[in-house]
């Protein structure tokens, strides 16, 4: 992949095209705020250029599959054109996926730090009511202006902040998978993002100034995040739980004061909640786990399907929960090696995951500072919906996560339900 960062980086956008799409045509896809912004100066570099350039404006976008078969007709239309993606997250994933639908790249000029799936490998679509995942690989060329993204809405850079720190309990989760064996980190994809992340993530309120350079490495943390998803071939590197917090907001059309929250806002809330699910288990002396008695305890997958069905029984997707676990259910053989290795290795993992995962009250501070939000409330939940919510994000996804081995180690009442305890950050 082409990328390119910095001032006026949008005027290189005709070169990068002639080099990789010579003889095409740039279809510049915009919505109503990102034309005016950049879509239509960026039209008249390509016309200066040379270059055939045609454009394709919507009032908005949705990640919605109605919005994808729009795209696909549109580019069944212009055989000889090469998407370029003028926008958010979800043109850019729009754009990716139609792009791949017809075998060809594309192009984005993203105009915010506001998510990281610009450069990442897959989109994230609603298809038959459930937020999904389709394979396809990353644009040819990312151009990021930052004057453009140092100007976008103070929100959007609070919400891109609040997505980049979902990679510190997000690494934390991949590191308990490792440990026990069930996902090994992949040292390239994690290292590529996890090395710096830290420094990416310095400058809370420079993020909330508006700060250029602040907001371009934090657009930097995002984009290296896609870069992560991209080697590793999943979203394991950048996402868990604390995702599936958002993605079940999403798919049950939760709104607040009439609009649907940013997905780095709610993925913020996640982040919260799973930093202070960690702080929990850091609490615990799993070198005393009894392993058999969990492993006695530990249910058949019909038991655990049918819980499935009942917590997702009012759901969009009533069978989404029954399908993930399907997929992710491992016997009692497996339960006993995880918890023995888990039993084994927890001094080691322990320092390990104070290392990596902030304590709740130094990631609550940091939110706060960028101008994310921190109380459920601030995006439209009560405290007892993101407490119900727990069970469901366990199995919304077949990825192995700190809530599967909390439920095998039989310690998922003690990391949980204190958050909503009286003294707790989200008590009742």
């Amino acid at each position: 992949m082409v990328f390119k960062i910095g001032r006026n980086a949008a005027q290189k956008a005709p070169g990068i095209f002639q080099k990789l799409f010579p003889g095409r045509t740039a279809l510049i896809i915009a919505d109503q705020f990102t034309w005016p912004i950049l879509g239509e100066r960026l039209s008249g570099y390509f016309r200066d250029a040379g270059i055939p350039v045609e454009a394709h404006r919507e009032e908005t976008f949705r990640a919605e599959w109605e919005d994808v078969e729009r795209l696909d007709a549109l580019l069944d239309t212009h055989p000889q054109a090469i998407l370029v993606a003028v926008g958010g997250g979800v043109i850019n994933d729009l754009c990716k996926l139609c792009s791949y639908h017809h075998g060809q790249a594309y192009m984005t000029l993203p105009m915010a730090a506001s998510v990281d799936g610009y450069a990442a490998f897959g989109a994230s679509v609603t298809y038959e009511g459930t937020k999904q995942h389709f394979d396809c690989p990353q644009p040819a060329a990312m151009i990021a202006d930052i004057d453009v993204l140092a100007s976008a809405p103070a929100a959007m850079s609070s919400s891109g902040y609040a997505d980049l720190a979902a990679k510190i309990p997000a690494g934390g989760e991949w590191m308990v998978a490792d440990c026990v064996g069930a996902d090994p980190i992949q040292p390239e994809a994690w290292s590529i993002l996890q090395d710096k992340l830290d420094e990416f993530l310095s400058r809370p309120a420079e993020v909330a100034a508006g700060n250029p350079d602040a907001i371009a490495a934090v657009f930097e943390g995002l984009t290296l995040s896609g870069v992560a998803m991209q080697i590793a071939k999943s979203s394991r590197p950048a996402s868990c739980c604390e995702h599936q917090f958002s993605h079940y907001l999403d798919m049950t059309g939760h709104r607040f004061e009439g609009r649907p929250v940013s997905h780095g806002f709610q993925v913020g809330i996640g982040t919260l909640a799973m930093c202070a699910v960690f702080d929990n288990l850091l609490q615990l002396d799993l070198t005393q786990l009894d392993v058999e008695a969990c492993v006695q305890a530990w249910p058949s997958l019909e038991e655990e399907q049918e819980r499935a069905l009942k917590l997702f029984e009012d759901f969009p997707a009533p069978r989404l929960g029954y399908e993930e676990v399907t997929k992710k259910y491992q016997d009692a053989d497996a339960v006993r090696a995880q918890l023995t290795r888990l039993k084994a290795n927890w001094p080691r993992l322990k320092e390990q995951l104070r290392e990596q995962v902030y304590p709740y009250e130094k990631m609550y501070a940091m939110l706060r500072t960028a101008g994310a939000p921190c109380e459920p409330e601030q995006i439209g939940l009560t405290r007892q919906q993101l407490h119900d919510m727990f069970p469901r994000v366990q199995l919304m996804h077949y990825r192995y996560n700190l809530l599967d081995l909390a439920r095998r180690g039989r310690f998922y009442d003690a990391i949980v339900e204190p958050l909503f305890a009286p003294g707790g950050p989200f008590a009742l």
